[in-house]
């Protein structure tokens, strides 16, 4: 490098940069290590982690079991290193599973159609509401105080430059649930959606068919958000809604410090052009054979500017595959069965603790805590994560905590966590 450069010293390479600012030392850091040396220093850093901890920490992102097949199916370097899906000669493979991701979704929401995946739920819930209000041609959006915070924060933060007024509706001091009265007094004829999450922040299923019933009445359009997916396995699918935006982080997509998940958004038919993102259909090729293509790609790539209903430009194809498999793996009996699961844990656990609120619940939970924080320390000590004080989102609900039991809990922690409550 110094001969190509013409100079005879590594000094004079840095000649140009300021005394004060030059180090003159070598870096201190270790010499370096062999290859095994390096495996073992990570390994021993990995046995350092909390991942193997029993954890109670849910709000929005679960700990759930994931069957092997699913990462067996998705490292294959068809999937794993494959195309996105322009070209549907050489990318029927990709197209084939999203096709048949879109049409589990529908299943599981009870909507007629789905799209083939968004970045997230927090992106899925402002898409939802832009597309209410194209649909409507209003630009009032009500959103629920129980629909996650951090799901809220995306509707703001998308909300400042698409001429959409946001307003939020309270929750019962009670049950916990959306204040059906709050809504009727806040809900217009300028508004276009209604966004309510189901079961909530809270954990507490909502009453949809009562918030859909006041959406209509004022012409709006009712949202269906969830985080949990495996709440579908169990609960009446949200067939009154009118469009539904999720995450499916809870089926076989692991924490991993926040990302990357899957959102969706499912909506019905008559709806469908106003869909952001993109559709897989099926079709026959020129042989009569069956095939899959790009049905519907409503993007500013393929459409005029003006006309695109999203700036969503990709799907999560990998990640919505293992959702695929983990569904696949599961079906519908299985589902069904890891969800009564869930609810028995959660209610065993509850009914060891101090409840907040009297609302149903699927497998979160508020409880009543003096000191949040010192609970989940005693907690850590024992190698059990806790659960999410409330304080910072819910300034009224200082005392409190969000816990969460999945399939996952096993009674001994469960009772752990219930003596850390009484003590």
């Amino acid at each position: 490098m110094l001969s190509a450069l013409d100079t005879d010293s590594r000094e004079a390479l840095f000649a140009h940069l300021p005394p004060e600012v030059r180090l003159n030392r070598l870096l201190e850091i270790p010499q370096g290590k062999s290859e095994y040396e390096i495996v073992d220093y990570f390994r021993a850093r990995g046995a350092e982690c909390a991942s193997d901890y029993p954890s109670f920490l849910g709000a929005g992102v679960y700990r759930h079991y994931r069957p092997v097949l699913v990462d067996t199916v998705v490292s294959r370097s068809e999937f794993l290193t494959s195309y996105t899906p322009y070209q549907a000669e050489i990318s029927q493979g990709t197209l084939t599973t999203i096709f048949e991701f879109q049409t589990m979704i529908c299943q599981l929401t009870g909507m007629e159609v789905a799209n083939a995946s968004m970045y997230d739920g927090s992106t899925a819930v402002p898409e939802a509401a832009m597309m209410a209000m194209r649909l409507t041609g209003r630009d009032r959006v009500l959103v629920a105080r129980t629909v996650h915070p951090e799901y809220r924060e995306v509707l703001g933060t998308y909300a400042r430059h698409q001429g959409m007024s946001v307003v939020e509706v309270e929750y019962a001091r009670d049950t916990g649930g959306l204040a059906a009265s709050d809504l009727e007094t806040k809900i217009d004829n300028k508004t276009a959606a209604v966004i309510i999450q189901s079961p909530n922040f809270f954990g507490v299923v909502e009453e949809v068919r009562l918030a859909a019933e006041i959406a209509h009445r004022h012409s709006a359009l009712l949202v269906f958000v969830f985080t949990e997916a495996v709440s579908l396995g169990l609960l009446e699918p949200p067939r009154d809604a009118d469009i539904v935006a999720g995450e499916l982080q809870s089926f076989a997509v692991p924490p991993s410090y926040g990302g990357p998940f899957a959102g969706i958004i499912a909506t019905k038919e008559k709806f469908m052009r106003q869909m952001p993102g993109r559709i897989v259909g099926e079709t026959k090729d020129t042989r009569g054979n069956r095939a899959f293509c790009l049905t519907l790609a409503a993007r500013e790539q393929h459409i005029r500017r003006e006309k695109a209903t999203s700036n969503i430009c990709t799907n999560q194809a990998l990640i919505a595959l293992m959702a695929t498999v983990f569904m696949s793996v599961y079906g519908k009996e299985g589902l069904r069965e890891l969800a009564l699961q869930n609810l028995s844990k959660a209610h065993y656990l509850a009914g060891k603790v101090p409840l907040r609120f009297t609302g149903p619940f699927f497998n979160e939970f508020v409880v009543s805590a003096k000191s949040p924080g010192a609970i989940n320390e005693s907690l850590l000590e024992k190698k059990i994560i806790g659960g999410l004080p409330l304080k910072r989102d819910y300034p009224e609900l200082e005392n409190t905590m969000l816990l969460c039991a999945t399939e996952m809990s096993r009674r001994p922690e469960m009772d752990i966590v219930a003596k850390a409550f009484a003590a």
